[in-house]
């Protein structure tokens, strides 16, 4: 989870202020908490989600004791491709966490024959990466949703009405699997440049190369 923190401060001469930090890792704000409070300059410190929940300390401790074991931390690339001459649409998805400590990845793609244009794929596309993340036991927290298409990350934000019915449906569908398995989404409208690794995992499954790998990752 990412927070933002919230600094009563009160100088060594009596100044009182309030600072504001950047959006952060929980992990890594609570270090910055501690910091504060070793200079005895801090009246209050609290914490806040992307919606505004208002956190204390001991609240967001407990919280990153608790999750700690189970995948967190998740983010989401999802992209696909349409095949017009063989209506054949390939999805890809690369999927990054955090578990114990560690940093991993997921990579998967598919091809698909069901579909009837390129939207219509992009949305599968995400609902596969819904379909992985759930399998992997992720659940009851945010998650964030990255891709290209701004059909459907301005849709699903409701920022952009959808006037298509089988694109209604699937964001229906998108919307009951993550209500069903407790996931608040962030949707995120990124360059193609940015989504390179779901880009190629989708075409690389219209080449029929199937991709399944998961895998810990380096510490940098």
């Amino acid at each position: 989870m990412y927070v933002t923190i919230e600094i009563a401060y009160l100088s060594t001469k009596g100044i009182r202020t309030t600072f504001f930090s950047e959006e952060m890792d929980a992990e890594k704000a609570l270090e910055i908490a501690n910091d504060f409070e070793k200079w005895n300059r801090a009246e209050s410190i609290q914490f806040f989600d992307h919606r505004g929940n208002r956190w204390n300390k001991k609240e967001l401790v407990s919280y990153t004791e608790e999750i700690v074991t189970e995948p967190h931390h998740v983010t989401v690339f999802f992209d696909a491709g349409f095949d017009l001459k063989t209506n054949q649409a390939g999805l890809g998805c690369a999927i990054y966490y955090r578990q114990n400590h560690k940093s991993y990845r997921i990579r998967k793609n598919i091809v698909v024959s069901e579909l009837t244009s390129n939207n219509e794929a992009e949305y599968a596309a995400l609902f596969e990466g819904i379909k992985q993340i759930e399998e992997l036991g992720v659940h009851h927290q945010s998650v964030t949703f990255k891709g290209d298409s701004k059909v459907v990350i301005n849709q699903l934000l409701g920022e952009w009405p959808c006037m298509d019915e089988t694109l209604n449906q699937w964001a229906d569908r998108i919307e009951e699997k993550l209500e069903t398995i407790g996931i608040d989404p962030l949707y995120q409208d990124i360059t193609r440049k940015e989504n390179r690794e779901a880009h190629q995992l989708a075409t690389k499954a219209l080449e029929n190369v199937e991709i399944n790998s998961h895998i810990e990752l380096e510490k940098l």
